[in-house]
């Protein structure tokens, strides 16, 4: 699908990966052992405008990391799922509770796990650099790698479709 047609304007939902999506995938280690992870603040603007436009954000994660509730909280974004290992269900706990159908819903992730979560969704979005059963299985691959503007591209789209209703 070109992105002239993509996303749909009924976007209500973004759910994100965060490893290889929000970052670039990388872990650094410090010589104490502590891990950092590194986020784009081009991702962090494109979320705060679209949570300010009424799209809701919510981070789901298999990493169990204050690392990533600390960036969720500078983004306003209030709803974090870490520590997931079932990504699937959390979503559709999400739209459960939301009251949301799958086609006002978004995904994007960038790995095998990320699968899941995809198909209870009516929408999906991979980042340029996701494994590619990702990117086959995306409705939109974008042209910016994850932690590297991906997920600002995602959003500027949804923007633009937003604000064109």
């Amino acid at each position: 699908m070109n992105e002239g047609q993509w996303p749909p304007n009924e976007i209500k939902l973004l759910l994100l990966d965060v490893d290889g999506t929000l970052t670039d995938g990388g872990l650094y280690f410090t010589a104490e052992g502590q891990t950092m992870k590194r986020f784009d603040v081009h991702d962090g603007l494109g979320l705060i405008r679209l949570q300010q436009a009424g799209v809701e954000v919510v981070i789901i994660s298999a990493d169990r990391s204050p690392i990533i509730r600390m960036r969720a909280q500078k983004l306003g974004i209030r709803a974090v799922i870490d520590g997931c290992q079932d990504k699937g269900k959390a979503v559709r706990m999400l739209l459960e509770e939301r009251e949301l159908d799958p086609s006002q819903a978004l995904y994007m992730g960038d790995d095998i796990t990320d699968l899941v979560a995809m198909a209870e969704v009516g929408h999906s979005a991979a980042p340029a650099n996701a494994v590619e059963a990702v990117c086959e299985a995306a409705d939109y691959v974008t042209a910016r790698d994850g932690g590297h503007g991906a997920v600002r591209e995602v959003c500027d789209l949804i923007m633009n479709r937003t604000e064109k209703q």
